[in-house]
């Protein structure tokens, strides 16, 4: 690295910083937080019997899981103004990514429901619990330990796909080692930089999640 780079990865490093605690975190964990909500409600319309709603449920995923994250970030980011509903880029990315883990986690959580046994329904039932009583006390409480190691998963991946909000102009961590880079066209070191913060939050979400899985199983023990 030569000492042009060197005095540039230095100057960078705590805008960097800056930009993943004040845009790339708030991004991944409200995109998270409301495509969760969303992933349970399309979970739930899968598994309906009203045979339009579960189609309904169907082809979202569908949709969201067939086309690449880029394309849904363009979609949002372009075709909002096209009907006259013009936002700023950070709630742009955000609608876009919460809908690309709606449509990814709710597999999980459908999955994670269809895992517990079936005779705690009736077991439910058998108490007087109706439906939507016994999905909130008794399936969901199982059902989100099991779903927990997924949906950790696409956490840490949101994370890193929140680089790809560079492209609608937010200013997230990859965004402004952009920006940085420009001037001096010296693009690699400024991405081996966002690199390396990327990293160790990635492996303590990791770490997070393990430790997450080894308490649920010492509660589901005992």
């Amino acid at each position: 690295m030569t000492q042009r780079s060197w005095e540039l990865v230095c100057r960078a490093f705590w805008p960097l910083i800056e930009s993943t605690l004040t845009a790339t975190i708030p991004l991944a964990l409200c995109s998270f937080a409301i495509g969760l909500a969303l992933a349970l409600v399309v979970a739930l319309a899968k598994l309906s019997p009203i045979r339009i709603v579960s189609l309904l449920g169907t082809f979202y995923v569908s949709a969201i899981r067939g086309t690449p994250l880029l394309v849904q970030l363009y979609i949002i980011f372009y075709g909002l103004p096209f009907f006259g509903v013009t936002l700023p880029t950070f709630p742009s990315a955000i609608i876009a990514l919460s809908a690309n883990v709606g449509g990814y986690a709710a597999e999980a959580i459908r999955g994670a429901i269809l895992a517990v046994p079936r005779g705690q329904w009736e077991a439910a039932t058998t108490i007087g619990l109706d439906y939507w009583k016994t999905l909130r006390r008794v399936v969901l409480p199982q059902a989100l330990r099991i779903a927990v190691p997924p949906l950790s998963n696409t956490f840490i991946s949101l994370v890193k796909d929140t680089s790809l909000c560079s492209v609608v102009m937010v200013t997230e961590l990859v965004r402004r080692a952009q920006i940085f880079a420009t001037p001096a066209y010296d693009f690699l070191p400024m991405y081996v930089e966002a690199a390396l913060i990327y990293w160790p939050i990635c492996t303590g979400l990791s770490f997070a999640q393990k430790r997450l899985e080894v308490r649920l199983g010492e509660h589901v023990s005992a």
